[in-house]
């Protein structure tokens, strides 16, 4: 008996050091990422599968849009991702991912093509070895947040 409340002590002791590390890292920097999309009245027709929208410039001057742009894709299980337009093999806020109509995103400059469709950005072909950066979407109401 004591011997089972000794392991239980242990185990509780040590599950804060065991805990997942949820830090990110990419070789895209880390920039001011703040976007409000309405999907009712400004994006009413980005509410199905495979469809994209793309962020080269600010909309508003309180808009963050990362490092390259930013990407936002609604994906094949209806939920909203978003990822920095930056190509990781490329690290270069001028050389950007373009989205096709197939869920993916091909940079022009390594030609790596990147996976959309779940929401990860892997490379599925090209040079490049790490996903897309990815930021946080969230939908409230009618409302996509896209923070970081």
């Amino acid at each position: 008996m004591k011997l089972t409340k000794f392991y239980l002590l242990v185990c509780l002791l040590a599950l804060p050091f065991a805990s997942c590390d949820d830090t990110y890292r990419s070789s895209i920097p880390d920039y001011y990422v703040n976007l409000q999309l309405n999907l009712t009245t400004t994006y009413p027709n980005f509410k199905s599968p495979n469809h994209y929208l793309v962020f080269d410039k600010r909309i508003s001057a309180t808009d963050g849009i990362g490092y390259g742009g930013i990407l936002v894709f609604c994906g094949w299980d209806n939920n909203y991702y978003a990822f920095d337009l930056a190509c990781p093999k490329e690290s270069n806020s001028k050389i950007i991912v373009h989205p096709n109509d197939l869920g993916q995103a091909i940079c022009d400059s390594c030609k790596t093509v990147f996976d959309l469709s779940y929401g990860v950005g892997n490379p599925i072909s090209g040079s490049a070895k790490e996903t897309l950066r990815r930021y946080k979407a969230n939908l409230s109401g009618d409302i996509l947040y896209i923070t970081r």
